[in-house]
């Protein structure tokens, strides 16, 4: 089942993307690889990678410090008890203008 990343995961994977795509663009330099749109675009996968990798990283961390977290809650259970809700509130408010008239 799927289950949302962590806050500290998020933190932690956008940090490294940014070290790491700082990293790939001065070794690419030191190469003398030169710049254009291939390149970019191995930095950009180059630093996911490395970015998912550690944000995976601290989820298993996570999970082992922790134990492992409920599943995200099917969303067809909570959008029939918000259409119960909404048609409950509709009928409420007819009634209110039916008794006004």
């Amino acid at each position: 089942m799927f289950t949302l990343p962590s806050t500290w995961n998020l933190v932690i994977s956008t940090i490294v993307f940014f070290i790491a795509a700082r990293y790939l663009h001065r070794y690419l330099n030191d190469q003398g690889i030169p710049k254009g749109m291939t390149r970019g675009m191995l930095v950009f996968s180059l630093a996911s990678l490395v970015s998912w990798g550690s944000g995976e990283m601290v989820d298993w961390t996570q999970e082992k410090i922790e134990g492992p977290q409920p599943p995200v809650a099917q969303t067809s259970d909570d959008l029939s008890q918000l259409l119960k809700v909404f048609g409950q509130a509709q009928s409420s408010a007819e009634l209110k203008e039916s008794g006004s008239n």
